[in-house]
């Protein structure tokens, strides 16, 4: 066997075993989009179920909330106005503290997605 023989087989070799990397390394990565889309889509179902149960069950206490403290008034239209006040509140904190909150939520994301 002649030396451009052994080079010709020995760049031959590489070539397959580059196609070979290639298509595992396309296996891996289509396998690690699924991944991902996957936990991002369980994730995402699962914030909106809770979030919709939360809503809810916040929608009646504020109400029954409102209700007693306009009983506890004597107006009920103030017990409204003082939860309304109340969200209001509790909105502008969220707003001031957003930067920390999103902060948090993307450290515990990342953890997720980056492991």
């Amino acid at each position: 066997m002649s030396v451009f023989e052994q080079i010709n087989q020995t760049s031959s070799q590489a070539v397959d075993k580059g196609e070979e990397f290639l298509k595992k390394s396309h296996e891996y990565y289509r396998l690690k989009i699924f991944q991902q889309l996957t936990s991002s889509v369980s994730l995402l179902v699962k914030a909106v179920v809770v979030g919709a149960f939360i809503l809810v069950g916040l929608l009646f206490l504020a109400i029954s909330a409102a209700i007693g403290i306009g009983k506890a008034l004597g107006s009920v239209s103030l017990g409204y106005l003082i939860v309304g006040a109340i969200f209001i509140l509790i909105s502008v904190l969220f707003y001031m503290f957003r930067s920390k909150i999103n902060n948090k939520v993307i450290a515990s994301l990342s953890k997720t997605f980056f492991d």
